[in-house]
């Protein structure tokens, strides 16, 4: 489970700066990439989400929220 959460948090920092350099002038676009559903990630885009307010960021206000999960598990 650790693993998951490493590459997880490792491929949205990675998708971090494409999404930068792909919006328009204005807030800015935070990628979040998720290895499981939305239900089984809730606690780790709630702590994301957390994180990111501690730094001054609130999606919404001034940063945006991509989420990218898998639709069904092979």
């Amino acid at each position: 489970m650790k693993r998951r959460t490493f590459i997880s948090l490792l491929g949205g920092a990675a998708a971090w700066p494409v999404a930068a350099r792909a919006q328009q002038a204005g807030m800015p676009v935070v990628g979040f990439l998720g290895g499981g559903s939305p239900v089984t990630d809730a606690n780790r885009v709630s702590a994301f989400r957390q994180g990111l307010s501690e730094t001054g960021y609130v999606e919404g206000k001034n940063v945006a929220i991509e989420f990218r999960m898998p639709t069904s598990a092979h």
